[in-house]
């Protein structure tokens, strides 16, 4: 365990912005200790934490979308940078939404249609307009893309965009992807949720791959991509004057995470009320090499190197960037003696 004194009024204080996760609870709730730092944390919404800190930077260290991460990481001279800590990660072929009559039976017959969500720098689409390049050719110029709220109207975008030259991108300010989609207005909703239409089951809305858990672990042991949706920031300034800050926070996250996973795996004392979880959790626990979810450049480099090309490609980041550049330099240093 990462322990310190408490209360010591040579800890750094900082203020910490994430969604209730269980792998960050022990950190959160001080059973794991940053060394030499001392937390206030809030626990919000993450489109309450990514607005806020967006526009505002409005704490020290925060959980991002990695999309809006990449477009504010890449810029000229940024005022935040990352420390390799996955906050969310999720395959995301259960998020093509259809509308039966565009009869849309494979991926394939994507091109030429009508696209929306939420926004252009929402993490999920980023990876399946990048899948629909490599896999099948699909350009971005190839598709109308729209951005709409997913339940309700009026979500705007909360970066700058670069997009790529040919393509049409239209906004709706007075409608939701949900009503397009069960309209016909749009023949696909590509987006991180379950649109309203779908969960209360509108005849015309499917999922266009029902079947996705086995597509997703084909597409893994293919490419070895398992991709993360947000990951951890910190303001620059705040490494600028303590250095030593990021990795004693990766550490304590680290940490955290090995306990909550630990929770999970054995079943003599997991605290989940699922009766096959744990067995399931060992499960993909043997399909990710040891570690189901894993933190670190190295142990992710295949995720972030095609990431940080999908965001690139796409008019997100402003430059095609290195893992190694968008985290604090010199984090994962071997401490191994």
């Amino acid at each position: 365990m990462l322990t310190t004194s408490l209360g010591s009024p040579n800890r750094v204080k900082l203020t910490i912005a994430t969604t209730d996760y269980d792998h960050f609870r022990d950190f959160r709730t001080g059973v794991v200790q940053a060394e030499g730092i001392e937390h206030t944390w809030l626990t919000l919404g993450h489109h309450e934490i990514f607005s806020r800190f967006t526009f505002n930077r409005e704490w020290d260290v925060t959980e991002l979308s990695f999309a809006k991460f990449t477009a504010q990481v890449t810029r000229k001279e940024p005022d935040i940078i990352g420390i390799p800590v996955v906050c969310s990660r999720l395959f995301r072929f259960g998020s093509f939404y259809v509308n039966k009559k565009s009869k849309i039976k494979t991926a394939k017959d994507l091109k030429g249609k009508k696209i929306g969500s939420p926004e252009w720098a929402h993490t999920a689409a980023v990876y399946m307009r990048g899948w629909l390049g490599d896999e099948l050719g699909i350009k971005l110029q190839d598709i109308h893309w729209y951005q709409a709220g997913a339940n309700s109207p009026g979500r705007i975008e909360k970066v700058e965009l670069n997009l790529p030259k040919g393509m049409k991108l239209t906004r709706v300010a007075d409608k939701s992807l949900s009503e397009m989609l069960a309209s016909g207005e749009i023949d696909c909703a590509l987006i991180a949720r379950p649109p309203t239409c779908f969960l209360e089951g509108h005849p015309d809305v499917v999922r266009l791959y029902p079947d996705f858990m086995e597509i997703e672990q084909t597409y893994y042991e293919k490419t070895k991509v398992w991709p993360i949706m947000h990951i951890i920031a910190v303001k620059r300034e705040v490494l600028d004057a303590h250095p030593w800050v990021g990795r004693n926070l990766y550490n304590a996250f680290l940490e955290s995470k090995k306990r909550s996973l630990e929770r999970l795996l054995d079943p003599a004392v997991s605290r989940y009320p699922l009766a096959w979880l744990p067995t399931y959790g060992r499960k993909m626990r043997d399909m990710f090499d040891g570690d189901p979810f894993p933190f670190g450049i190295e142990q992710n480099r295949p995720t972030l190197e095609t990431f940080l090309r999908y965001t690139y490609e796409q008019g997100i980041a402003h430059r095609h960037a290195k893992p190694e550049e968008i985290f604090q330099k010199g984090i994962m240093a071997s401490v191994v003696v």
